[in-house]
């Protein structure tokens, strides 16, 4: 007997045109309470998520996330683990030199442009910041190889602000789940913004970054161990029932994904 939690092709295909139809792009299809419930959902799964890259202070979170792009997680904190036990601040990082920081991180992709700002980052850091990183998103983006993403994330993991940090993963789940369609990054960051309950904000760009990387995959999403299967109106949902709600075992900073 087929199983009835499992939709056909048909019902997904028709479920996306109705869907569609229900309002305009670019909204999100859910309401409050839905979002209430969504994020209250991830909040019992995930009490404290928190950002896979390792770092030991702002200036090395700085670094670690300029060289993420392009680079998964595990494959940066594998070539950074080096690198920062031995130049921690924006001074170290100098006194290496710009060969040496090559030689570190060669592993990630375009580790050559990357040295150059990583290097080119510092020397603002000393010359314009007395060596610490800002705390504001307008000064932040003014370092190379620094953009509002990386801003963001810094912002939320090192001096605890509320920012959504739109990565490859949240792009794509809120879209995949019309949760804040949008076509660029921005967008999606500005109607997450308006659209998460307040309460919710300072740990959701984890827990949706986590969603997208362990269950709501790129390749193929794992509707049958997710949460909010029930709530969720994406048309590429393939499971009606919610997996239980318990509360994960605690993150191991570092851990490469499944894909």
């Amino acid at each position: 007997m087929a199983n009835p939690k499992i939709k056909s092709s048909a019902q997904t295909a028709k479920k996306s045109n109705a869907t569609a139809g229900r309002k305009p792009a670019g909204k999100s299809l859910y309401s409050k309470a839905d979002l209430e419930e969504i994020f209250r959902r991830f909040s019992i799964q995930r009490p404290e998520p928190k950002g896979e890259l390792e770092h030991v202070n702002p200036f090395t979170l700085v670094v670690a996330v300029a060289l993420s792009a392009q680079a998964t997680d595990a494959g940066v904190n594998k070539a950074t683990r080096a690198l920062f036990a031995v130049a921690d601040t924006p001074q170290k990082m100098l006194d290496l030199g710009e060969e040496h920081i090559r030689e570190y991180i060669k592993t990630i992709g375009l580790y050559r442009n990357k040295a150059k700002n990583v290097v080119a980052l510092s020397e603002k850091l000393i010359t314009d910041f007395g060596g610490e990183v800002p705390r504001t998103r307008e000064e932040l983006i003014t370092l190379p190889g620094v953009g509002r993403k990386t801003a963001n994330v810094v912002l939320s993991m090192a001096f605890g602000q509320a920012t959504m940090a739109v990565d490859t993963h949240i792009f794509r789940i809120a879209n995949r789940l019309l949760l804040a369609p949008g076509k660029t990054p921005d967008e999606v960051e500005q109607r997450l913004m308006k659209i998460i309950p307040d309460q919710y904000l300072y740990h959701a760009h984890h827990w949706l970054i986590l969603h997208g990387r362990y269950v709501c995959k790129a390749r193929k999403p794992e509707c049958e161990r997710c949460v909010i299967a029930d709530i969720c109106r994406s048309p590429e949902k393939t499971w009606d029932i919610p997996a239980p709600l318990v509360e994960l075992p605690p993150q191991i900073i570092g851990a490469e994904a499944a894909s």
